[in-house]
């Protein structure tokens, strides 16, 4: 079972703040809504079901692995704009202006 990274303390490492694909990822459908944090966490809605899946994320590249907090792990891949996790295929929600 992989295990969140940490840092020198034992902590939770943080991902780059300024990380491309830190954001809000969304199902065509509105269905899954997938929040990567710029701390190295994530929030994952479905449907109605708020906070629905929790942990942390690492990026490698256009890579990206998930350890939730009941320690399942995932993974998925970047490619063109869109990012591929466990048979879903999520788009980039930009922020309102």
């Amino acid at each position: 079972m992989k295990q969140a990274p940490q840092n020198a303390t034992g902590t939770p490492a943080a991902a780059p703040l300024a990380h491309p694909y830190v954001g809000m990822w969304v199902t065509q459908d509105g269905h899954i809504r997938h929040e990567l944090l710029p701390n190295g966490r994530y929030d994952e809605a479905r449907g109605h079901r708020k906070s629905a899946y929790q942990g942390y994320y690492t990026i490698t590249g256009h890579h990206i692995d998930y350890v939730d907090d009941t320690g399942f792990t995932a993974e998925g891949d970047f490619r063109r704009g869109v990012l591929y996790h466990a048979g879903m295929v999520l788009y980039r929600e930009e922020p309102a202006p």
